[in-house]
């Protein structure tokens, strides 16, 4: 079992000098930290105990580095809040407690260290003060140990404390559902294997060998190898401080902030929909428009806050909804903690929860309704197909992918396909996912837009496919335009005939003024045969008083029956006859040599001009009743 145990603390309270009591490690690693005697950077060490390894972020106490704690703090499992006996409580106390808290921890030891420079009156007010600092919160029944890194004393209870919180950890551990995901904290380079960037893989699994992608780049890279906790592996899990050796990039390129995820998986984003707690000490309320910087992961980005209420800001002490619009761009998942500090000064004024990723951005006028979809998100974090239907529900006629959706959650192939399987009322169409009733909506917006297409065009067959994609569907992926049609023909509610459709239902009714052109227009080319008038001259002959383009919708119905067929745009034929036209040809070939028939030859047989002949003889070369073959035709 892993665990990683974070520090956090005032400056100069002894944290450094307790993880070195704790694990013989001093996390302090750059020379400026071991001249100055402060830490600077986030630091690490080891300890097993019992089974379980434990790994230990140190931070800075400082304040001029709480950004830096902010990237330590990123994946810890469990925090000691260290406290100096002879001082008690400090500024960097409050805040990093308030940060621990804000970022959903949820463990946690209080260690009171320098107890050997305390009295037991000085040490009894420490453990009051930092009481009175955790009563209410996670660490409320948390262990209190008072500690001397100098003399010892208190070290082994701390340590038994410590094997105490991994024996309750084990018990109520959930099964990881989510792809790999490992924000970096720090990258450098090995004479000999390259770049190897380092962080706490929060979620997943990497393999050597494998294949990551650095984000927000969007670049997919080769994991050459993998260490974690120091010992070469085959395989890193969730909740292990992990170096990953990177093939084709330089260590340039890979900085605190980026994150190693699952390829395909995540996506970066820039809109992000919070539920925001603002710190009750915060000098002022978090207003619209605000600029802010946005610690997530191990990532700090500025960014523009809107709070989604009417007054347009969140007073301290309160929680609101809080569309953060970045300047730069991150990945995060569904469920991710973040802190809130002000662009200037730099001050821990909240924090909050990743509800929607991806979000678009909100206008004033839709903050009601942001806001029940932001709660409904957030009562369903614990049912991930019901997370799966709200992110489709909230799309609308929009729709989803899959990947849109699962870049949202991050989750695993298997545990995201467990989720869709799952999720209710959803609806495949072309390769997109909708809300069953806005597929409804969908599907009737398609019959309704034919319906009054027969209205206008009562004489028509049908709409033709992309006239009808344009005007219900342009916005939407020819894919779901056509898998709508295709449910709505295979229930019947729809017929379709080469590139038209209609309603099932629909019947063209003449009135005996349009049977009887229709009638004329028949008899014309059944009586002209194999050489007919032009189409204009045969409508012109035929309608009578009926307007031309109704003759013509008359004259394009012979055509769908079969009755007469094209030829050219000015001449068309009885079918009839043209049939009978490709039976005497093919007989002919029968007796001619090598099947051969040429041009004056045709014009015998059908007892017509070359005006006709060769317009006839081209038709037939397309119907493949006979094939160009120098001057002459081969019959087919």
């Amino acid at each position: 079992m892993d665990i990683i145990v974070g520090t956090a603390g005032h400056i100069d309270h002894g944290k450094t000098a307790l993880v070195r009591a704790l694990t013989g490690t001093d996390a302090d690693r750059l020379p400026e930290e071991k001249q100055r005697g402060i830490t600077i950077d986030i630091g690490f060490a080891e300890l097993e105990l019992e089974g379980t390894h434990f790994g230990f972020v140190d931070v800075p106490g400082h304040e001029r580095f709480v950004k830096n704690m902010l990237a330590g703090a990123s994946g810890i499992d469990l925090v000691l809040l260290v406290i100096a006996a002879d001082e008690g409580v400090m500024p960097q106390t409050r805040e990093h407690f308030e940060i621990c808290r804000l970022l959903g921890l949820s463990r946690g030891i209080v260690v009171l260290t320098k107890s050997d420079l305390a009295d037991e009156e000085t040490l009894e007010l420490a453990r009051l003060d930092a009481e009175e600092l955790v009563a209410g919160s996670f660490l409320e029944r948390a262990p209190v140990i008072p500690v001397s890194s100098v003399t010892g004393d208190g070290i082994a209870q701390l340590r038994e404390a410590l094997a105490e919180a991994a024996r309750a950890a084990a018990g109520s551990q959930q099964t990881d559902r989510h792809a790999a995901f490992l924000p970096i904290d720090r990258s450098f380079t090995v004479k000999g294997f390259g770049t190897v960037a380092t962080g706490t893989l929060a979620s997943g699994e990497l393999r050597e060998g494998g294949e990551v992608e650095l984000l927000p780049e969007d670049r997919r890279l080769r994991i050459r190898g993998l260490q974690t906790h120091g010992r070469t592996v085959s395989s890193a899990h969730a909740g292990q401080r992990t170096a990953v050796n990177l093939a084709g990039i330089d260590h340039s390129e890979v900085t605190r902030g980026q994150v190693l995820a699952a390829p395909g998986v995540l996506r970066p984003t820039q809109i992000i929909d919070s539920r925001v707690e603002l710190l009750a000490g915060s000098p002022r309320p978090l207003k619209s428009r605000q600029r802010v910087r946005v610690h997530i992961g191990t990532a700090e980005v500025l960014a523009r806050v809107a709070v989604m209420n009417e007054a347009g800001e969140l007073p301290p002490g309160e929680r609101g909804d809080v569309q953060l619009r970045l300047e730069s761009p991150v990945a995060c998942r569904f469920g991710d903690r973040f802190i809130l500090r002000s662009y200037s000064p730099q001050q821990t004024i909240g924090g909050g929860e990743v509800l929607d990723p991806h979000a678009s951005r909100v206008r004033k006028r839709d903050f009601a309704e942001a806001a029940k979809r932001l709660g409904s998100l957030a009562s369903a974090r614990e049912t991930p197909g019901e997370l799966v239907w709200l992110f489709v529900a909230s799309a609308g006629e929009r729709g989803l992918t899959a990947e849109d959706v699962n870049a949202r959650l991050g989750l695993s192939a298997e545990a995201f396909g467990e989720a869709l399987g799952s999720a209710r009322g959803i609806k495949p169409l072309g390769g997109m996912l909708f809300e069953a009733s806005v597929a409804e909506r969908l599907s009737a917006r398609l019959v309704k837009a034919i319906g009054e297409f027969h209205a206008r065009e009562q004489l028509a067959a049908g709409m033709p496919r992309e006239t009808l994609r344009e005007a219900a569907f342009r916005r939407l992926p020819p894919e779901v335009f056509a898998a709508v049609a295709e449910d709505l023909i295979a229930a019947g509610k729809l017929a379709s005939e080469r590139d038209l459709l209609r309603l099932a239902s629909h019947r063209t009714e003449l009135s005996a003024e349009e049977r009887a052109v229709k009638e004329k227009l028949s008899a014309i080319y059944k009586t002209a045969g194999l050489e007919p008038p032009k189409l204009d001259e045969a409508l012109a002959s035929a309608r009578g008083g009926l307007p031309a383009p109704a003759a013509r919708k008359l004259f394009e119905m012979l055509i769908r029956t079969g009755e007469v067929t094209k030829v050219t745009d000015e001449y068309y034929f009885s079918s009839t006859l043209l049939e009978a036209l490709a039976s005497a040809v093919r007989k002919f070939a029968e007796t001619a040599p090598d099947r051969l028939i040429d041009v004056a030859k045709f014009k015998e047989i059908a007892g017509i001009s070359r005006k006709f002949a060769i317009p006839l003889l081209e038709h037939f070369d397309r119907t493949r009743v006979t094939r160009r073959a120098g001057d002459k035709r081969l019959v087919l």
